[in-house]
């Protein structure tokens, strides 16, 4: 870009100094107040700004139950373009609730609902499509392609990063800038949470990496209650000083978020006077992502295990066929435990319906494992379906020279941004490393001109075994050092093919795979836990000893300790009911649930795991608590009383604390979402609870917070108060009168047991 693009501010703050009140839906304001609408529109035109963005914000058919969502959306936009502004975002972000697997929402729901607001709003005349304020990296992906399969328009899409550079649900801002840039977004960046000073190092790693337009959007500083209202330290000035070096780091789309008025689009474009977009240098690397981690094939070598594929493996394929997908997330587990960095992942069995399996077992896996995917198949329909509900961007093994494997295979791996592997191998079979080059060339021609990038492209050399031919080994080593040296690259390889049919088939492998590291191979496929592979690599693999975490009794019953850290519910009951026949049910809890979540709780603290780890083992625990209810009926008053407080909608966070206390054995009160202090006070007077938590999204509802704890004191409440939020700091959980803040729900699990001890 050659000019700055200004996005306009904040459109939720505004309203509030124009009458609107906490909870009620700011969409609203388009069919009932349009003036006031319209006059914020024009006002920051006015101030500079090139783009306006229309109340849709929150207008979405999954909050706004019993609303003409349609006729809201299009008035909204219809007000924007009244405005006079050159251009008009439609406004679009989250459901407010988890996608699968780590809440009930479902892809495909997610995807109507977004198809339905995208289609409205082209409809109704918008420039381009703003997805914002994102956390869950699934979710901005579905309302990503909800945008480019059913219109035309441009799609900037920003996620929100907390003061750790991870989103709530654990991404970092590589791999959401690799991700969204790889699906085609036209501008990806940053918006809300914080303020423009503290942005600025997660706006650097942003620039470093995406290959489209950045854009990024602050609050005017961190929120906090002042006289029972909503303040932000930054003022218009500090504002635009610190934008003016987020533009310096390479941004050319820049914006406000919360807080940030027409006063602070107005000093940010004469920020700008008389500056130019820096011109960035990208770092363009071949990559998979996860969700939560991204591994950079530039940056060594990296390992791809093999143990997730079927062939040759009699246990594998049995519990694919018996849907037992505890087995296969046993089996991924270990491998990522022992070193893999991206796990090959092939259901394909005759009996089986791929397409089915493969996307069942890729929402498994990403919701148990950090590690990126690399999805392997020859079916086109089931290579579309897993990549479509993949949360990141993966690898597809394989495609070959053959024109039918080219042409149906090639435009999946582009349009959801995946790295492809191109298996050396045509209509004929290639027998020399001069015939795999050759066959290597014009994969590579032939890929990209299909639209793959080049560094989207990785070769397989075609391994074949010794048994039938010895110089096989060394021709695909030659091969690898070829095409890695004159074609640029990265290549892959299977590296126990060559031993099929062979004695002492390890050695053999981990020779081979000496050899071929010493070509310049960038990613084996391999068994990670084969310990005659860890020569060869240097000390890449990792011993780990498992047997704490997987130990069997005289009946054969995993450990209850293990499935629960590794998030695997399957036979958890049984062995809970095992546990039951000689322990108390207390003494279960206390030896077996709170060991394992305090094991995999200091993994999450120390950024080793996220939320959706600590989600699965919180599963695990639930479904063996349901056995000791169901064994022993407890009808004690609660230990705990939650509330997402009144005028806020938004109970993920509120669920996950609930979740993970009752893992603990703690008895929860859950009173819902939007509810009244006197509904809270009532609550703890029935109950005395000696603990209540209270849940807050967004800055307007946090005096809703302030009330609900003046209630509880008012009524001679004995319970202590904790309070956690996308919004509250510590600095906020003081000034509304609150004894705790829960940063996290591992925090207020913390503050639960220093209460209930006491």
């Amino acid at each position: 870009m050659n000019e700055f693009l200004i996005f306009d501010g904040a459109m939720g703050t505004m309203l509030q100094e124009r009458g609107l009140k906490a909870g009620a839906f700011p969409e609203l304001y388009n069919v009932t107040h349009p003036e006031i609408v319209s006059a914020i529109h024009e006002a920051y035109v006015k101030a500079g700004a090139d783009v306006v963005t229309a109340n849709t914000f929150g207008a979405n058919p999954f909050k706004m139950k019993g609303v003409d969502v349609e006729e809201v959306i299009k008035r909204g936009v219809a007000l924007a373009k009244a405005s006079g502004a050159k251009k008009v975002a439609l406004d679009v972000s989250s459901h407010g609730a988890l996608l699968e697997p780590n809440g009930t929402l479902s892809f495909d729901e997610a995807y109507e609902n977004y198809k339905k607001i995208m289609i409205w709003g082209a409809e109704a005349g918008a420039d381009l499509v703003l997805i914002e304020t994102m956390s869950d990296l699934l979710e901005a992906k579905c309302a990503l392609l909800a945008a480019k399969e059913n219109t035309d328009l441009p799609v900037y899409v920003t996620m929100t990063y907390m003061e750790d550079g991870r989103t709530f649900l654990g991404t970092d801002p590589v791999t959401a800038t690799i991700t969204l840039c790889a699906l085609h977004a036209d501008a990806v960046g940053i918006n809300c949470s914080l303020g423009a000073k503290d942005m600025l190092p997660i706006v650097k790693k942003v620039c470093e990496y995406a290959t489209c337009p950045v854009i990024v959007q602050p609050n005017a500083g961190l929120p906090r209650v002042e006289n029972g209202k909503t303040v932000y330290d930054d003022t218009p000035s500090s504002f635009a000083d610190a934008m003016k070096e987020i533009a310096k780091a390479g941004v050319s789309i820049l914006g406000g978020c919360c807080g940030t008025s027409p006063a602070f689009i107005s000093a940010l474009k004469e920020a700008l006077k008389g500056m130019r977009p820096v011109a960035r240098f990208v770092k363009e690397v071949t990559a998979a992502t996860s969700a939560t981690k991204t591994v950079i094939l530039d940056e060594g070598v990296k390992i791809i295990g093999e143990r997730l594929n079927p062939t040759g493996k009699k246990k594998l394929k049995a519990a694919l066929i018996e849907g037992d997908m505890d087995y296969l997330l046993r089996e991924a587990i270990d491998q990522e435990r022992a070193g893999a960095d991206i796990l090959d992942v092939n259901v394909g069995l005759p009996e089986l319906d791929e397409k089915k399996v493969l996307t069942k077992v890729v929402k498994e896996l990403q919701g148990t494992i950090d590690l990126p995917l690399q999805l392997d198949s020859s079916s086109k329909e089931a290579l579309e379906a897993a990549c479509r509900v993949y949360a990141g961007k993966p690898i597809i093994n394989s495609v070959n020279l053959k024109k039918e494997s080219v042409e149906q295979i090639a435009p999946i791996a582009k349009k959801y941004g995946a790295a492809l592997v191109g298996l050396c191998l045509g209509d004929t079979m290639p027998k020399t490393h001069e015939e795999r080059f050759a066959f290597a060339e014009k994969l590579v021609s032939a890929l990209t001109a299909q639209g793959i990038p080049k560094k989207d492209v990785l070769i397989d050399c075609l391994v074949m075994t010794i048994a039938t031919d010895e110089t096989q080994a060394e021709e695909t080593a030659l091969a690898v050092e070829k095409v890695t040296k004159e074609l640029g690259v990265k290549t892959v390889l299977g590296v126990s093919n060559i031993s099929f049919g062979m004695p002492d088939r390890a050695k053999i492998n981990a020779a081979f795979l000496s050899r071929c590291l010493h070509a310049g191979l960038s990613a084996p496929i391999l068994n990670p836990l084969v310990s005659d592979y860890a020569e060869a690599l240097a000390g890449k693999l990792i011993s780990l000893d498992t047997s704490s975490y997987f130990t069997f009794d005289k009946e054969g019953a995993e450990g209850i300790r293990g499935m629960i850290f590794c998030g695997v519910v399957g036979g958890v009951e049984n062995a809970v009911k095992e546990a039951l026949k000689t322990r108390a049910p207390l003494d279960v809890i206390n030896e077996e649930f709170i060991p394992a979540l305090n094991d995999i709780g200091a993994k999450f603290e120390k950024g080793e795991v996220f939320l959706p780890r600590l989600i699965a083992a919180a599963e695990v625990v639930k479904k063996g608590m349901e056995v000791m209810r169901r064994e022993e009926e407890d009808n004690a008053s609660p230990d705990v009383i939650l509330a997402t407080v009144k005028g806020d909608i938004h109970d993920i966070g509120k669920n996950i604390v609930k979740m993970l206390l009752q893992s603990y054995g703690f008895k929860v009160l859950d009173l819902g979402k939007d509810v009244p202090e006197e509904e809270v006070v009532a609550a703890w007077q029935k109950t005395h609870a000696p603990l209540v938590g209270l849940s807050a999204l967004m800055t307007t509802t946090v005096p809703s917070m302030k009330r609900t704890i003046e209630a509880l004191k008012a009524a001679g409440s004995t319970a202590r108060v904790a309070v956690g939020g996308a919004v509250l700091t510590k600095e906020y959980a003081a000034e509304v009168g609150a004894d705790y803040y829960g940063k996290d729900a591992l925090e207020t699990v913390k503050i639960a047991q220093e209460v209930i001890r006491k």
